[in-house]
Order: C-alpha cells, then sequence, then structure tokens
C-alpha cells in the first residue's frame, strides 16, 4: 500500500537560541572561555548540506560578530582544522581527530560493535546504538546490512532526538526535570506526515516508551522506515546509550518488530551493559 504524505499542521515553536545567545547565558561565569565556546560554534555550524561557508554566512548562522568568526578561523586554519579557498571555508580532514578522540577514549563502540553484529546476523536488519547529545542523537556505532534510509548514516551523523526510537527512549530516561526542560524548548518539525509535532503527544509517547522499555517509531523520521530501541544502561539504571534496528516498513510490520527484533536487543543491551561495568569502561 503505497502511503501519501501529506501536510502536518505546523505548530508555533519557541525560537531555538542562536549559537551567540546560547554562549552569552554565561557571561556571569569567571571560568567560562567565550572564545573556545566561539570556535566550537562555528565549528558545529558546517553541515552536511552547507559544507562551504564564508564569514558573513557563519556569523548569520552564529549570531557571531564577523570580527570574532575570522579570529575563529583565522586559529582553525593556522592549526588546520579548517580549509579555505580565498573565499569561503570548509572543514579539513583533521578535525576528525576530534571526533577519534571521544572514540578512543570510551570503551563504548569498542565493546558494543560485536553485539551490534550479533542483532544484525540474527534479525538480518541494521543495528546501531547512539548517545543522547543535548536536542540529537550521535551514532557511535552501525552494523549495517543494507542502506534502507534516503541519508546515509555513518559514525557521528546526528539525527534529532524527538522522532527517532533511539532517541526517544533516551529521552524516557532523563530525570523528570531535564526532560521538563527539553519539552520546553524542543523545536518539533513535521519531518513526515507522521512525525509527533505536539509536545503532548511527544510526552505521552515518552512515557510509553518508559513503561514499555522500549520505543517504536513508525515513519516519522522518514517514510517507509520503520526502527525500534532499547536503552543500554549501567548498574544504576543510568543512561549509558541506546540501541536499535531499523528496517522497511514495506518488509516489516510493528508486531514483528516487538516479537522478533526486540528480544534480540534486550539481550544485547543487557551483555553491553555488564561488559561495560566488567571493564569498568567510562559511561556516557
Amino acid at each position: 500500500m503505497k502511503i501519501r504524505q501529506q501536510a502536518a499542521p505546523v505548530p508555533n515553536p519557541m525560537p531555538m537560541p542562536t549559537p551567540a545567545e546560547e554562549i552569552g547565558a554565561f557571561a556571569g561565569d569567571p571560568d567560562f572561555m567565550t572564545s573556545l565556546a566561539r570556535g566550537v560554534a562555528v565549528v558545529r555550524a558546517f553541515t552536511r548540506a552547507r559544507r562551504n561557508l564564508t564569514v558573513a554566512e557563519l556569523a548569520r548562522k552564529t549570531g557571531i560578530s564577523r570580527a570574532s568568526v575570522r579570529r575563529v578561523l583565522h586559529t582553525l586554519a593556522l592549526l588546520g582544522y579548517v580549509a579555505s579557498d580565498g573565499r569561503a571555508y570548509s572543514l579539513a580532514p583533521k578535525i576528525l581527530t576530534l571526533g577519534f578522540s571521544y572514540l578512543s577514549s570510551t570503551r563504548l563502540a569498542e565493546t558494543a560493535q560485536p553485539l551490534l553484529e550479533r542483532v544484525s546476523a540474527a534479525v538480518q536488519e541494521s543495528c546501531s546504538l547512539a548517545v543522547l547529545d543535548g536536542d540529537e542523537i550521535v551514532y557511535v556505532a552501525r552494523s549495517a546490512t543494507r542502506r534502507i534510509m534516503s541519508v546515509s548514516l555513518n559514525i557521528g551523523s546526528r539525527l534529532p532526538a524527538y522522532c527517532t526510537s533511539m532517541g526517544r527512549i533516551a529521552l524516557a530516561q532523563l530525570p523528570p526535570a531535564r526532560l521538563d526542560h527539553y519539552l520546553a524548548h524542543v523545536n518539533l518539525r513535521p519531518l513526515t506526515a507522521r512525525t509527533i509535532v505536539s509536545t503532548a503527544q511527544l510526552a505521552r509517547a515518552i512515557a510509553e516508551a518508559r513503561k514499555a522499555g522500549f520505543s517504536a517509531v513508525d515513519q516519522e523520521l522518514e517514510i517507509g522506515l520503520r526502527s525500534i530501541a532499547v536503552a543500554v544502561t549501567d548498574s544504576n539504571g543510568g543512561l549509558v546509550a541506546s540501541m536499535n534496528v531499523s528496517a522497511q516498513a514495506a518488509r516489516v510490520t510493528l508486531r514483528d518488530m516487538e516479537k522478533v527484533f526486540l528480544p534480540e536487543l534486550r539481550a544485547a543491551a543487557h551483555d553491553l551493559g555488564l561488559q561495560l561495568e566488567g571493564a569498568g569502561a567510562a559511561m556516557v
């Protein structure tokens, strides 16, 4: 059956603060390094869709003055983290060392990889691991059997937490105060006709995931894609990461995911938690 995409009603969310506004919130902290924060903001402004940006474009995206952006880019260029063609700037390969520093400093990805491959082999679908970072999830390990999304997912890929199974089960583990803060400021955009864009509905979906111990998302991120996820926790019940299996909706029903995929996911998540605890690995 072909699913017709219809325009979903768009709410009027609160505008997201610019990086400059976020940095300004720490103005009263004498130990806060504003220059470092500006550098991070400039680096994060580069995306898959905007790989080459001018000083003016970066200033608009971040809310940081052109003079400050220019100094940040000059410093990053001297250190080898950005390159320029004389007009626009782009990230240089050396920037990858920042991400690899994280991966090499935690045993999470290394320990999880064989377990992700075990799940993939059992269910013949892709299995991934992600951590919650602000309003997004970041992929830290993945075992892909085939490409099922229009966008390629690699280590370091980021997706909104609210419309992904791994994000939603991670949100379900947050303390009430942190979850309330998230719900109060998150910008819910309709990525498909099925995406939840109501804060009240999202809160109910998160509560259901918490009660069930898993989250299943049906074509909210992309039409034709279903996924199911569980949380990886430490011995105290604290969130470490989220693990999911994703599949094409035409091949697998939600009922099949719960019946076939969920037991494999739960077993792997349990084993990963035990292995990380036993190895004394740093929790995320």
